[in-house]
């Protein structure tokens, strides 16, 4: 397998339209699972992936077409690269061309030639090891961990050079006992910080709760949400936030004659903001776009990746623009990030909030979020793995799981108290998006809309 620089440089020396950009990611992975209180499999893979986007500009008219290819033999990389620009001239008019990226914007960066990184199995000697503790216990243990090590290089025909190695960990472990169910997770990257004998206790001691169980009917309640839920929800609300499809009139961030921006939406002064230099939650400080979106562009390639606050002291701050669109409505660039944090509480924990509650429910986590109206952001969903009720500051039993309908706009607009920002890991979007410190949130009417028999 020939190095990726070189896969790089060939694809771009034989590259015969006006523009032409090259991404390879070489990527290794290893897995962990266990079941019933024993391990079950494990592995390691390998791959390769790239991509050739074609450019062809002909007077006004900007096309783009982008072939990918996993194979790892040189002699291929010709052919992919005429796939591609046999697909840039048959495809329909680009609406976000804009010049490349010159090399001085963005000059060879000095681990340009560097090999890639690799995980092994290796990586979770320690995990396996506390796990192996945990077995013996009362509680029936199933789960899952994965660490990816991402190596991407990205070069243009106008001379860009960018490279990022992006390691990406996580670690679930469902508990069973006597029919009740829990769950805990936690992000990492490389599972040194990983800590499974705090996981398990926590897992016991929501296995505890259930001992005392509580039906109660559908309804609006208040709740508390963990950092883990609040990312959930946070999250789908990062990804909707697209300038144009707010100035066309077509999202949540939409209102007459322009967009939210600027508008208040709690007197807490919470922030929003995604970071790629945000410690322990790195992602690649420029843009990798195979394809564009309302959101980026593969014109962008290359281009340097900052802070944006999304949501600033309790407003909405900013919404994302590719070049084009930023250009197109007079708005400042701003690209989607791969990490989120949420701050702006105080240093209060969920057990002092727990204690804090006369009466309400505790919600652990959600699953299968979907979109009912894309306009107003509502969401539909439903609890899994433990809601519990809350008497007089104290967690008195399980609660039957729900399905619940709400908007993460209208619940930042209602909540009455956010307490400290932690990493967390989101459950529901795991699979796609695992770097994000939120912190606990109080709901004073989350609402239940109807009762689940999922158990």
């Amino acid at each position: 397998m020939i190095a990726p620089q070189l896969v790089i440089e060939r694809a771009l020396t034989c590259a015969s339209v006006d523009d032409t950009i090259v991404i390879v990611t070489d990527s290794s992975d290893a897995t962990l699972r266990w079941a019933g209180n024993s391990m079950t499999t494990n592995g390691i893979a390998t791959s390769r992936r790239w991509e050739v986007i074609s450019i062809v500009r002909e007077a006004d008219t900007v096309r783009v077409g982008t072939v990918s290819s996993t194979s790892v033999d040189p002699d291929d990389i010709e052919a992919v690269v005429r796939a591609s620009e046999a697909a840039a001239r048959s495809a329909e008019p680009a609406d976000d061309a804009m010049p490349l990226l010159p090399m001085e914007s963005a000059a060879e960066p000095h681990d340009w030639g560097r090999s890639a990184q690799h995980t092994s199995i290796d990586v979770f000697g320690s995990l396996a090891t506390q796990l192996n503790v945990g077995f013996d216990g009362e509680d029936t243990l199933y789960g899952f961990a994965q660490h990816t090590v991402d190596n991407v290089w990205l070069g243009t025909s106008t001379g860009v050079r960018r490279t990022f190695t992006q390691p990406t960990g996580s670690v679930e472990i469902n508990g069973k006992r006597s029919g009740a169910s829990a769950w805990v997770g936690t992000g990492t990257t490389d599972f040194e910080d990983v800590s499974v004998e705090a996981m398990l206790a926590e897992l016991s001691t929501r296995l505890g709760w259930a001992r005392n169980t509580v039906e109660l009917p559908a309804g609006r309640y208040q709740t508390l949400l963990p950092p883990s839920a609040v990312a959930d929800l946070m999250i789908y609300l990062m990804w909707t936030m697209e300038g144009r499809g707010a100035q066309e009139g077509r999202t949540a961030l939409s209102r007459a004659g322009g967009t939210r921006v600027g508008e208040k939406l709690t007197d807490l002064p919470l922030t929003l903001f995604s970071d790629p230099h945000a410690s322990g939650l790195e992602y690649a400080p420029f843009v990798v776009a195979g394809s564009s979106s309302d959101s980026v562009s593969v014109f962008d390639n290359g281009m340097d990746i900052e802070r944006v606050d999304w949501i600033r002291d309790g407003s909405v701050s900013a919404l994302s623009y590719p070049r084009a669109s930023a250009q197109k409505f007079g708005a400042p660039v701003a690209v989607p990030g791969e990490n989120l944090v949420l701050t702006g509480g105080t240093d209060v924990g969920l057990d002092q909030m727990v204690a804090d509650t006369e009466r309400g429910l505790l919600l652990t986590t959600l699953w299968y979020i979907r979109e009912v109206d894309p306009t107003s952001l509502l969401l539909t969903g439903l609890t899994r793995d433990g809601v519990y009720a809350i008497e007089n500051g104290r967690i008195t039993g399980a609660v039957n799981n729900f399905r619940f309908n709400e908007s993460p706009l209208d619940l930042l607009r209602r909540v009455t108290e956010a307490g400290a920002t932690e990493a967390t890991l989101p459950r529901e979007w795991k699979d796609w998006f695992t770097r994000t410190a939120m912190p606990p949130l109080r709901i004073p009417d989350f609402h239940m809309s109807s009762v689940s028999a999922a158990q």
